[in-house]
């Protein structure tokens, strides 16, 4: 598995397969060819499909600007090497200087056709949690510690401002009001909900409403095109901070303890990246927001110090109970039902460490197992489920007409 650092990146929203990644790919392009004069891209299955709404048509006029480009979007090949697909061509004179052609695979991260990967190298000598978990229990360590073991101390200054990141982006859509973008006329209701309490709320009433209000503002900050956290991907980076925010102002813990709880979520996050998919275009929404309510239940678990196998089948609940989850973004934008699907599994992943707390002892389903279960069912799913915006919600919804089409 590679390092944490490829898991947890900050940049704008609203997407990291469809924003992030192809922007990467278009300035890593540009440099390759300086001496292009202009550009044309193709952009192929998920990428073009839902590529309006989720603004990748934006990032790459802004990468390449000032230079001319040429866009285009074939939502008919079906020969793909990933749903993610996109052909880049750089030109001078009219004359084909290269071509590249670019998966985004999930994260922000990108593969191109015919190079070795560009990422980093493994890091981790184990891939799966049982060998983590034999690794821990055999020279006493928790999972955190495991994490600081292979990556070093430095992991630690990284995750800050990780958290850092992480705080900032609730903060500003706590404080956000008005429209978001896209046309959908959706009211940000982050301010609202944190604002919204009354003098007999219940402590229960009281909890669902703020772990909400914390994952709307991150997920309508992303929908606003604003600087968020992979976790693991744009489309549910409001559930684990949601989480870690909450808990470390009910429970008074220190930034030392979110860390680690950060470190906690990120190995299982990378188990999920590295032995499945994080990618709501291959796998659907499962990839997303299942990953990342599983993330945020490993990181509350540490949080209650809970032991290894309590840790483990949190997060295998808060998995098993989003399998099959669809990618269904009405007009492809982030907004309906990925927001509020932030906040169901925010609140889910408490749930699901409170029932581990129980029921640790009867389980029969490892981790391991439900992210292979994620992955199968996820090859298993329809393409109009997976991010193309051809099923479920975002069949049913009127979609408008699209200009130029």
């Amino acid at each position: 598995m590679q390092s944490l650092t490829e898991l947890y990146k900050a940049g704008r929203g609203p997407s990291s397969s469809h924003t992030m990644g192809p922007d990467r790919a278009a300035r890593r392009f540009l440099a390759a060819y300086p001496t292009a004069d202009a550009f044309a891209v193709t952009l192929y299955g998920s990428l073009a499909k839902t590529g309006r709404g989720h603004g990748t048509d934006r990032v790459l006029q802004e990468a390449f600007a000032p230079l001319p480009l040429s866009l285009s979007f074939d939502e008919v090949t079906a020969d793909l090497p990933h749903p993610n697909t996109m052909d880049l061509t750089a030109l001078r004179k009219g004359e084909v200087l290269g071509r590249w052609r670019v998966m985004s695979v999930g994260g922000g991260t990108i593969e191109v056709e015919g190079q070795p990967a560009a990422t980093p190298p493994d890091i981790y000598p184990h891939s799966t949690f049982a060998d983590i978990a034999a690794h821990c229990k055999t020279h006493e360590l928790r999972l955190w510690e495991y994490v600081a073991q292979v990556e070093g101390e430095g992991i630690w200054d990284f995750l800050f401002e990780i958290w850092q990141t992480m705080q900032n982006c609730i903060k500003q859509g706590l404080l956000s009001m008005g429209t978001l973008p896209g046309g959908l006329d959706i009211e940000r209701r982050a301010y609202s909900l944190y604002h919204g309490g009354h003098m007999d709320e219940s402590a229960a009433t009281r909890e669902n409403r703020l772990i909400c209000a914390y994952a709307f503002a991150a997920g309508e900050q992303n929908a606003g095109g604003g600087t968020v956290v992979t976790a693991p991907t744009c489309g549910a980076c409001g559930v684990l901070p949601a989480v870690l925010l909450y808990t470390q102002q009910t429970r008074g813990t220190s930034d030392s303890q979110v860390l680690r709880a950060l470190a906690t979520g990120g190995l299982m996050g990378n188990l999920i990246k590295t032995n499945a998919s994080i990618s709501g275009a291959e796998c659907g929404c499962q990839a997303e927001i299942g990953s990342a309510c599983s993330m945020a239940a490993a990181a509350l678990a540490e949080f209650y110090d809970m032991s290894l196998d309590q840790i483990e089948y949190s997060a295998e609940i808060a998995m098993e109970h989003h399998l099959g989850l669809t990618c269904d973004p009405i007009w492809g934008l982030v907004q309906i039902p990925c927001i509020e699907r932030n906040a169901v599994a925010a609140m889910r992943a408490l749930n699901a460490v409170r029932l581990a707390n129980f029921l640790t002892n009867s389980r029969k389903i490892s981790f391991d197992m439900v992210v292979e279960t994620m992955y199968q069912t996820g090859l298993d799913m329809s393409h109009q489920y997976k991010e193309t915006s051809e099923g479920g919600l975002a069949k049913l919804y009127p979609r408008p007409p699209v200009p130029g089409r």
